[in-house]
C-alpha cells in the first residue's frame, strides 16, 4: 500500500514554506500527501503580507475527511496561528494511532511572526504530549522555554532535554541559525544524534523548517524509526539546499530545491 502522510499547516501563496512545501517534500521522497489548511498567507520570498487564520470548524472538518478515508501513519504540523486552532488540531489527533511531527512555525524567514504570543502556552500543554518528533530551530526552543537561544552544543542539548520533559518522544535541536562553517543537528530521545554537514552560503533557504519536518513525516510513514527518518530527511534537505541557486524564485529568500534529484536544472 501507498504509505500517506498527512500535513496540517498554512499555506505559502509563493509556494516555497508551508503546505506546498510539505506536499511537494513528500512526493520528492515517495509518500502521497494529505492536507489540512489551517490558514492562508499573502506571501512570497520578500514577505509577508497578511495572514488570515481559517475556523476552527473547518479544520475540524478537513481532519475528520482526511482520517475518515485515508490510511494516514504519520502527520506533520506547521503553522496553527492561535490557541483556538492548535486546540482543534489536538482534538483531532488524540488517541490515534500515528506517527506525529511537530515543527513549532512562529516567524516566517522573512521576519514575519506566525505564531500569536499568547498561543505558546497552547503549544507546549496541548501539542507537545502529542509529539514523535519535535523539530524547533535555536530562537522556537528559546520561546518554548522561555529563555535565550542556546549559544553553544551543551545548551543545545540541555534545552533539547529539557523540551523532551514536555512530551515530546525525540525533539531534534536544528543548528541553522548558529554560527560556524558546519550546521549540526542534535537528536535527543532514547538515543543521542549529531547530524552535521557544511553550512551552505546561499540566501535562498525559505521552507527550510517546513521541508525538513514533512521529509521526517514521510520516513516515518514508509516505516522508517525515527534516528533513520530524521537521518535521511538530514540528507535530502542538504542536497535542497546546495540546489536551490539552481531554481532562481524571487528576489528574496528563494525557496530550496525539493525535487533537485529529478530535475535536470
Amino acid at each position: 500500500m501507498t504509505a500517506i502522510a498527512l500535513t496540517i499547516a498554512g499555506s505559502d501563496s509563493g509556494g516555497g514554506a508551508g503546505i506546498q512545501a510539505d506536499l511537494k517534500a513528500f512526493s520528492a521522497l515517495g509518500v502521497y500527501g494529505a492536507s489540512v489548511l489551517t490558514a492562508i498567507t499573502a506571501q512570497n520570498t520578500r514577505a509577508v503580507t497578511l495572514v488570515e487564520p481559517l475556523s476552527p470548524e473547518i479544520v475540524r472538518a478537513q481532519i475528520a475527511a482526511v482520517f475518515d478515508d485515508l490510511e494516514v501513519r504519520a502527520v506533520k504540523i506547521g503553522m496553527l496561528g492561535d490557541p483556538q486552532l492548535i486546540r482543534t488540531v489536538a482534538e483531532g489527533l488524540r488517541g490515534r494511532d500515528l506517527a506525529v511531527v511537530v515543527d513549532p512555525v512562529m516567524v516566517a524567514k522573512s521576519g514575519d511572526r506566525l505564531l500569536a504570543a499568547d498561543a505558546i502556552a497552547a503549544l507546549r500543554s496541548e501539542l507537545l504530549p502529542l509529539a514523535t518528533v519535535l523539530t524547533p530551530n535555536l530562537p522556537e526552543a528559546a520561546e518554548l522555554l522561555g529563555t535565550a537561544p542556546a549559544p553553544d552544543l551543551e545548551t543545545r542539548e540541555a534545552q533539547g532535554r529539557a523540551l523532551g520533559a514536555l512530551g515530546p518522544g525525540w525533539v531534534l535541536m536544528k543548528g541553522g541559525h548558529a554560527d560556524g562553517p558546519t550546521c549540526a543537528d542534535l537528536l535527543l530521545g532514547p538515543e543521542r544524534h549529531l547530524l552535521s554537514a557544511p553550512r551552505i552560503a546561499t540566501r535562498n533557504t525559505h521552507g527550510t523548517g517546513c521541508s525538513l519536518s514533512a521529509a521526517i513525516a514521510a520516513g516515518m510513514a514508509q516505516g522508517l524509526a525515527v534516528p533513520e527518518a530524521v537521518a535521511r530527511a538530514h540528507r535530502w534537505l542538504h542536497g535542497a539546499i546546495a540546489a536551490a541557486d539552481r531554481l532562481q524564485i524571487g528576489s528574496g529568500h528563494g525557496p530550496v530545491h525539493h525535487f533537485h534529484e529529478w530535475w535536470q536544472a
